[in-house]
């Protein structure tokens, strides 16, 4: 399957001139240094199964699509987790959602695009590739093989997560041999990581923010079904201090040396739904939507009246078929977006683009772009 997608995206590449667009990596991430806020969206495969395209996003508010996921193989080899979704189904009047956005970026000379690498399917093979010298230099030399294949502008790393500090060494060590095969001025390395303490205190940040260009903070999910009471779980301050948040995420990772340019705070296009209460800090007592969750563009439910939390900086719907269910809104997104540029951070990622509202008063993408580039 890999060599076939080689040779898909090989040929497309030579349709496309290889030196232009070798040129235009080199000015594209150069363009970047001179962007002043990154608003970067996820784009998962699997959405191409429910209708969704990457043409149908407005790219006057989105400089960066990161494409979910790639898989890694035990070996260290990567890999294109959907042939057909990813380079052979009908998409936007090109062959794939991955070729769609490889004709965006012509078109939009602004737009990176990173083939994100991970997720929770990978979970069990991070740490064994991680761990081996050899299976770090393959997994190098095998993303730099998709990357080039394809035109890709670098990638991400989705490893959830290293749990202990030697994940925290190998984390180091991948990104630096990462590095070896995809140097800092030709390609964008970035990683996700969670605002949770017990998985950012295995890890080194200082020295692994010099080999990376930004760090996805993921400042949700605090909350959900498998946590023992609901709660907001996407708040930016939280109200106890045992509970985690997005602000001191940030301000565990600039506690650790990593310089405040290259934090993204993420955004969640989605809201979690704690059934039979009325907000947080209940008992879990089940949850409604899809695991537990409800698309942004979904919300708030039928029946239900909006409602935001200031002091915790998080939205919310009470009653129909959700019961308490917590989510941002574009009154959230604001504050978060402007909470970023009084912190310095480098801008805002949403999880995911195709879960967003498609009315423009309610986007969220809209609503953090407009406030981060506001005077």
């Amino acid at each position: 399957m890999h060599q076939a997608l080689l040779l898909h995206f090989q040929t497309y590449k030579l349709d496309q001139q290889q030196n232009i667009m070798s040129s235009s990596r080199k000015s594209r991430i150069t363009n970047a240094s001179n962007v002043m806020y990154t608003n970067a969206v996820y784009w998962p495969n699997n959405r191409l199964y429910k209708g969704d395209t990457p043409g149908a996003l407005n790219y006057g508010c989105i400089n960066r699509v990161y494409y979910a996921f790639a898989n890694v193989t035990a070996d260290g080899g990567v890999f294109l987790s959907d042939e057909w979704a990813d380079a052979r189904a009908p998409c936007d009047g090109v062959q794939g959602a991955l070729g769609s956005l490889m004709h965006l970026k012509q078109r939009y000379p602004h737009l990176q695009v990173i083939l994100s690498i991970g997720g929770g399917a990978s979970a069990e093979t991070f740490p064994i590739v991680a761990s081996s010298t050899i299976l770090r230099d393959n997994f190098a030399r095998s993303a730099r093989g998709l990357v080039e294949a394809s035109g890709l502008d670098g990638i991400d790393i989705v490893w959830e997560y290293p749990c202990n500090p030697q994940q925290g060494n190998d984390f180091l060590a991948l990104m630096a041999a990462i590095r070896l095969h995809l140097p800092e001025d030709h390609y964008l390395l970035t990683a996700a990581l969670p605002a949770a303490r017990a998985v950012l205190q295995n890890i080194d940040h200082g020295r692994v923010s010099e080999y990376l260009d930004a760090i996805n903070l993921v400042a949700y999910d605090f909350f959900g079904t498998w946590t023992p009471k609901g709660g907001h779980h996407a708040q930016l301050y939280s109200m106890s201090k045992d509970e985690e948040s997005g602000a001191s995420g940030v301000q565990f990772l600039m506690a650790s040396g990593v310089p405040a340019n290259k934090i993204l705070l993420g955004i969640p296009c989605f809201g979690r739904s704690f059934l039979n209460v009325t907000g947080p800090g209940h008992k879990n007592r089940g949850a409604g939507g899809e695991d537990g969750s409800f698309d942004y563009s979904q919300l708030p439910r039928k029946g239900t009246k909006e409602q935001v939390d200031k002091r915790a900086v998080a939205a919310q719907c009470v009653g129909g078929d959700g019961g308490f269910v917590t989510y941002d809104n574009p009154d959230t997104v604001k504050i978060k977006a402007t909470f970023c540029k009084q912190k310095g951070l480098g801008g805002l990622f949403y999880w995911s683009a195709p879960s967003d509202s498609k009315d423009s008063k309610r986007s969220l993408i809209t609503a953090g772009f407009r406030t981060l580039h506001s005077s």
